[in-house]
């Protein structure tokens, strides 16, 4: 394989080609229009920005193929998107199966010069299957090319002939030639198709916003702008301190304990950068990446990251005297408390995990990240004795405080047996009949009222009600150890049954889903935030593994007027809604619920815990670098990062009064 440039060292690279052979078509695009699902999971607003990074994983490849320097992203006010870059533009010349190649780029699914050959070696977009994808699923779609001194352009749309037959991503033009140029990139202009997204076809700009920020700090150099015809707004991302400025953005709202340390390493065509940097807290966040792209599961480069890591921690504790011969070795996880890691490798030939490839299964990943921690971590050791000494302590704390709430625990859990079950749990819980743990769920009710409704509406072979008294403590400012003193959080740690922390354990877990029922209003939402904070810092594994959901009880009850005893009704969820219904039943009486509290048992079961009818949220972490900011950020100590927040994202005049 061809050496790469490094972006860090200047190392010479030998230079591949890219023409139009290196365009390789694996799959005609089939069922895509029919089958989105297949192809960017939803079409909801996830599945809708995957449009975006189809095309902006083409430009990042750019980038990493050491060819392109900057990209341009505009949403326009007809909602249709544009992405440029000034890498090396598509091949314009015919392709060997005859037809021209862009033609081929955007009607030929999984067709790009990332499937091997000379067109890419270290590809994000071996993620998705190509820019087809988003032009089948556009309304429209335009790409200007500039390459060889010549301006080529080509459009392709959806359209129904008279027979009735689908054109698909249709060519409507040849590949025209518009002009001369002396620039070199790629422009690719679409608009989604609002039958294919019939909730919307609005690009929303936070999250192109966070995701460009992202790609930015992974490609020290890049320059990426974006921009919004609709709003006005604009951004440029640039920074070139790779992974270093990442981890500094992310511990931006925390208490920092010392510079963050930066390693790299390239070997066997496979790049590796790293950075990391502590803080006064208790939990530890990994963001990894391959070619850019989130591995949100994890995978062999953060496992060739943690154990190196532990093991030279624990070398350097024993030599340093900290760790006597007698003692046991630190733990991994009392080792990381607190830190803030940023992991990416840029590599070719990336192997995948099962289905969903968010985590990376290439064993050379973790053989090289292994070797960069054990070569660099055990120089700056040396070199750096006082930051060692102080991650040493941090971890000799964090050794006695997960000693400390073990100990908690351990009381806590023994009240599962006999008379103490009451005592541990207060007398609280109202357990499920079935012991069918997979079928089983928990409704963690805000208020001792909705509780004693929720107890009599549920079903009670499948369904456990625990009430909260009042509001919980901040999770964020407390230890495990403080924790497990709260009676609210060691009511729950105990009804889940899986423990808390470092040692919770998700196949102890006791029910399948965990769903936070409390009011719809200012002191229920700031109860759901206390509640998913403790889940995202001491229960994770309950998040990623999609237990944890928020009930959605109606706002309103609309009942048409009527001296019927069963008169028409409807319920709804926002004003929206109980709008539509009013249209719909005429002359109505509308009932506002301030509270669970309000409804009956029947009503609370119909519209909140039956399974049939209910709504509800499922809480998921797209980003974990994300989600561990934005929680710093609402639930810390800090004051002045929450003020910014609340300034820039909440309009008070939607408010009401």
């Amino acid at each position: 394989m061809a050496e790469q440039l490094d972006i860090f060292t200047g190392l010479q690279e030998k230079q591949s080609t890219y023409s139009d052979d290196d365009i390789q078509v694996l799959e005609g695009l089939v069922a895509v229009r029919k089958r989105p699902g297949m192809y960017i999971g939803t079409t909801s607003s996830a599945g809708l920005h995957h449009l975006v990074w189809e095309i902006v994983d083409n430009s990042v490849d750019e980038h990493l193929a050491k060819h392109a320097s900057k990209i341009d992203v505009i949403i326009h006010r007809d909602h249709s998107i544009t992405v440029m870059d000034n890498g090396r533009g598509i091949p314009t010349g015919l392709h060997k199966t005859g037809i021209p190649t862009p033609q081929v780029v955007f009607t030929i699914l999984h067709a790009g010069g990332k499937f091997g050959g000379n067109g890419y070696k270290k590809s994000g977009g071996l993620h998705g299957v190509g820019a087809s994808v988003t032009n089948a699923l556009s309304e429209w779609l335009e790409v200007e090319i500039y390459r060889d001194g010549r301006i080529h352009k080509q459009r392709f749309e959806y359209w129904v002939d008279d027979a009735g037959k689908e054109h698909v991503g249709a060519p409507v033009t040849g590949l025209q030639v518009l002009g001369n140029t002396n620039k070199t990139g790629t422009k690719v202009t679409f608009k989604p198709d609002k039958r294919v997204f019939q909730s919307s076809i609005i690009i929303n700009y936070d999250p192109l916003y966070e995701r460009l920020q992202e790609i930015a700090f992974l490609n020290s150099g890049l320059k990426i702008t974006l921009k919004d015809e609709r709003t006005d707004k604009q951004e440029t991302f640039q920074y070139d301190g790779g992974a270093s400025h990442f981890v500094k953005f992310l511990n931006e709202d925390k208490t920092v304990l010392h510079d963050v340390i930066h390693f790299q390493m390239e070997k066997d065509d496979v790049e590796v950068e790293l950075a990391f940097q502590y803080n006064d807290g208790y939990t530890e966040t990994i963001a990894s990446f391959v070619n850019s792209i989130p591995t949100r599961g994890g995978g062999t480069h953060e496992t060739g990251f943690k154990t190196a890591y532990t093991r030279i921690m624990n070398e350097y504790a024993r030599k340093a005297g900290v760790l006597k011969e007698k003692d046991k070795n630190l733990e991994g996880t009392e080792l990381r408390e607190g830190m803030m890691t940023v992991i990416n490798i840029k590599m070719g030939d990336v192997e995948f995990v099962g289905q969903t490839k968010d985590q990376l299964g290439s064993a050379i990943a973790r053989t090289i990240v292994d070797a960069c921690v054990s070569e660099k971590m055990s120089v700056y050791l040396e070199e750096n004795p006082q930051v060692a000494q102080l991650l040493l302590r941090k971890a000799v704390q964090a050794a006695k405080a997960r000693d400390a709430a073990r100990k908690a625990r351990e009381e806590v859990r023994s009240g599962k047996k006999g008379k103490s079950q009451s005592l541990s749990m207060g007398g609280k819980l109202t357990p499920a009949q079935s012991k069918d743990f997979t079928k089983n769920e928990l409704f963690i009710v805000e208020g001792d009222s909705a509780g004693g409704s929720a107890k009599q509406g549920r079903d009670s072979k499948y369904q456990a009600i625990l009430p909260l008294k009042g509001k919980p403590m901040n999770p964020e400012k407390a230890k495990l150890a403080d924790i497990m003193k709260n009676d609210e959080y060691r009511y729950i740690i105990n009804a889940i049954g899986a423990g808390a922390g470092a040692d919770f354990e998700l196949d102890e877990c006791n029910y399948s889903k965990i769903i936070i029922m409390t009011d719809a209003d200012m002191d229920g939402a700031h109860i759901q935030v206390l509640l998913l904070t403790f889940f995202y810092r001491y229960m994770k594994p309950l998040i990623d593994a999609n237990k944890v959901y928020i009930a959605k009880p109606p706002l309103y009850k609309i009942t048409k007027k009527s001296t019927k005893a069963n008169a028409p009704f409807q319920y709804a969820f926002s004003d929206e809604e109980m709008a539509d219904a009013v249209k719909k039943l005429g002359n109505v009486d509308i009932q506002r619920y301030k509270g669970l509290g309000e409804m009956n048992p029947n009503q609370l079961w119909e519209t909140t815990m039956d399974p049939e009818t209910r709504l509800m949220y499922l809480v998921q972490i797209d980003d974990a670098a994300k989600a561990e900011r934005r929680v710093s950020t609402l639930m810390g100590d800090k004051v002045d990062p929450r003020k910014r927040w609340i300034v820039d994202n909440v309009d008070f005049t939607e408010i009401d009064e």
